[in-house]
């Protein structure tokens, strides 16, 4: 029986032919580039859902003019990546695909809804992205005792006293109380009862609700940040002045379609708007650009002024001051 007996070098290591040296380098190397394409192929399929971990925290809903980045990668090739708007309709229209329902969704649903199309008559696992290049749907409108009340822009998540920044700060005369009248992106409350069809989940979320009174003594004078709520996409802030410590306080009536008819203290720079939004907000049927204001004069007439407050919601036109005894009636939609 032969022995096969190991060769080793001068320090004891087993000696190996150079032939047989360069065939290990060469599967090492081999062994490298597999790994690395893998790695590669891992990252990219990572990196998609990566860029929009903001989606996961903040949970941002896509609206009307919002802009987004959608890209779609497949069998290591990006095929599609092209900046769509999401249209008033509340759709993008993808290459491919066609139109897209994008209003509503997140931007992990929206992955989803353009995935399932392209999975099934394109490609093979597809990965999709979407990124929000602009947020055009977060408008917020602020009316009352600030620098230059109107129609703002904010990024996602902002927070009363950054609305309030945004438009410039308070007057030196502003009351102690804010009033927040939760709405739909943009138009505010009547966009939403104009889109919404399901009337029983509308009331349910929306018209049911009171507005939100923020303590602007404790927020503002004592920084307690409590009182600093986080907005809503079509929120409308309503800061009305502060009451005169001498003041004989009379009445403002609002009547008609808002949630709270009733009578309430006139203040100093009240507006029929303002006065809306301290009755409730509108009524699920109401007309507020038909309003009228019906105010008595000294000769015992009457005065009856006509207003659009749907225009005033949406920041177009100036608010109407009122004046003591004024009332303000909200017509009934005719549809």
């Amino acid at each position: 029986m032969t022995l096969k007996r190991n060769i080793t070098d001068a320090r004891g290591f087993p000696w190996i032919s150079r032939k047989s040296f360069f065939r290990k380098c060469l599967f090492l190397c081999f062994l490298q580039v597999v790994a690395m394409s893998l790695m590669v192929v891992f990252h990219a399929g990572a990196t998609l859902h990566a860029a929009d971990g903001t989606d996961m925290v903040t949970g941002y809903r896509l609206g009307a003019e919002d802009v987004v980045l959608v890209t779609v990668l497949a069998g290591g090739e990006v095929h599609i990546s092209t900046e769509l708007v999401v249209s008033g309709s509340g759709d993008i229209n993808v290459p491919l695909v066609g139109a897209v329902r994008a209003e509503g969704l997140t931007q992990e649903a929206l992955e989803q809804a353009i995935q399932i199309p392209l999975q099934r008559d394109y490609f093979v696992n597809p990965q999709v992205q979407v990124q929000i290049k602009a947020y055009h749907s977060l408008q917020f409108f602020i009316s009352g005792a600030v620098k230059s009340p109107g129609m703002y822009e904010l990024n996602f998540n902002p927070s009363i006293m950054d609305l309030i920044a945004k438009a410039g700060g308070v007057n030196s005369d502003r009351g102690n109380v804010a009033y927040v009248l939760r709405g739909s992106k943009g138009g505010g409350v009547n966009d939403l009862l104009a889109a919404n069809t399901d009337a029983d989940s509308f009331e349910s979320t929306v018209v049911k609700k009171e507005p939100i009174r923020v303590d602007l003594l404790k927020l503002l004078d004592q920084g307690d940040m409590t009182e600093n709520i986080a907005l809503q996409s079509g929120d409308t802030v309503y800061i009305p002045l502060g009451k005169a410590l001498n003041q004989t306080f009379t009445k403002v009536y609002v009547e008609g379609e808002v949630k709270s008819p009733g009578v309430f203290d006139y203040q100093p720079g009240l507006t029929a708007f303002g006065a809306c939004i301290m009755a409730g907000g509108f009524g699920k049927y109401a007309a507020p650009n038909r309003a009228r204001i019906i105010r008595n004069t000294d000769s015992d007439e009457q005065k009856v002024f006509k207003i659009n407050l749907e225009k005033v919601q949406r920041g177009k036109i100036s608010d109407f001051p009122l004046e003591p005894g004024d009332r303000i009636f909200i017509p009934e939609s005719w549809l």
